[in-house]
């Protein structure tokens, strides 16, 4: 016996089952035939069910079945989705355009026979809806909006002073929260310092700050292992390992303080996360962005600021009018975060170091190369 192929049209509906009203029963075995196939192809739920709820979308905008869509009908969808007061971003309606490309390919692929079964019970067979003609070229490599960029040094600290003024202030109204606010400013900091993305921050665990041979004086924040990194096409999450550079060394004291004081007072019994919630639980990628958010609010910061925009490292060099360079600015140390007077609990007692600013790592690696080249041979003292 052959097996069949994943998404079949044979797979989907019963094969022993007379389908009295088939026009709305062939489209949600279309698309439980298309999950099956990207299940097939190991891809995450969290890729397969937003591509079925466009495709939902894009059904209930156009009132009609696969077998009866045309290019207009695309069309006009990305028409509609570009009016209105919030038009859709270009390569927003790029994904869209993928998406249902890729909806329309499976349908179309003979070795599923989605087209003899449209052909068979409507006389009609689904078509190609955006082709060359009608769809967003991916002509550039980088297509994220322009008013996003790294954030300077004064905006770095203005975000981390916000983040840390609100723990003191939630406790000052009575209300509470303390707890949850220093470990949000905790997380942006760390965030910061390792320059992990959402979900990489949300999976850390206790274990995956490790000591680094190479930077021993770190202690346990010499190194961050980053377990669920960003997959692309359906491979498992890729793994890293980000070393801290001497320039983040304040971040040492910032985990520490979370994870021997702070974090305790959670409650969070033997939970592996290194962010836990209130309600002993993983702190979410959500989360983690409301908590920059909401730091970027009390900051004054630009609303078109965004996470990223965190991890991105801030400009190298500046210049005057004339071109010349201008001295970096001096950036303080992110306080520590310290609880409140008056909540439960021990206080810390560290204070971060100061820093002069953030360096990305190839100039440590130029420094390095700088030190190897004008190192003195030992037999050249003699």
């Amino acid at each position: 016996m052959v097996a069949e192929t994943p998404g079949s049209v044979r797979l989907a509906p019963a094969p022993n089952v007379v389908l009295l009203n088939p026009e709305p029963a062939v489209p949600s075995a279309m698309k439980e035939g298309w999950a099956r196939q990207q299940s097939a192809r190991f891809l995450q739920a969290s890729t397969i069910q937003p591509r079925l709820r466009l495709i939902q979308r894009f059904e209930g905008f156009t009132g009609l079945y696969p077998w009866q869509r045309t290019p207009a009908d695309g069309e006009a969808f990305i028409v509609h989705l570009r009016s209105g007061a919030k038009p859709v971003q270009l390569s927003t309606a790029r994904s869209y355009e993928v998406v249902i490309e890729l909806f329309v390919e499976y349908l179309l692929d003979r070795r599923y026979g989605w087209v003899e079964t449209c052909r068979e019970r409507f006389d009609l067979s689904p078509q190609v809806i955006f082709h060359e003609g009608n769809s967003v070229l991916h002509s550039v490599e980088q297509e994220g909006d322009p008013r996003r960029r790294p954030l300077t040094y004064d905006e770095v600290q203005a975000l981390f002073d916000a983040a840390d003024a609100r723990p003191r202030r939630i406790h000052g109204q009575g209300r509470k929260g303390t707890l949850t606010a220093l470990r949000d400013a905790a997380a942006l900091k760390t965030i910061y310092a390792y320059g992990t993305r959402r979900t990489e921050s949300s999976k850390v665990d206790l274990v995956d700050p490790r000591r680094h041979g190479k930077a021993p004086q770190f202690g346990q924040a010499g190194s961050m292992t980053v377990r669920y990194g960003k997959s692309s096409k359906g491979t498992p999450p890729k793994r890293r390992t980000v070393l801290l550079v001497p320039e983040m060394d304040w971040v040492v004291d910032i985990l520490d303080e979370w994870v021997h004081e702070i974090r305790p007072r959670l409650s969070p019994d033997r939970h592996p996360a290194l962010w836990v919630t209130e309600r002993v639980g993983r702190m979410s990628p959500r989360s983690i962005n409301e908590a920059f958010v909401t730091a970027r609010q009390d900051a004054g910061l630009d609303e078109d600021l965004d996470l990223r925009c965190l991890r991105a490292p801030p400009p190298r060099r500046r210049t005057d009018r004339r071109g010349q360079p201008l001295p970096r600015p001096a950036v303080a140390a992110p306080k520590p975060c310290r609880p409140p007077p008056g909540t439960p609990g021990p206080r810390s007692r560290s204070t971060g170091p100061q820093i002069p600013r953030r360096a990305a790592a190839t100039d440590c690696h130029r420094l390095r190369a700088w030190a190897a080249r004008h190192r003195r041979h030992p037999a050249a003292t003699r």
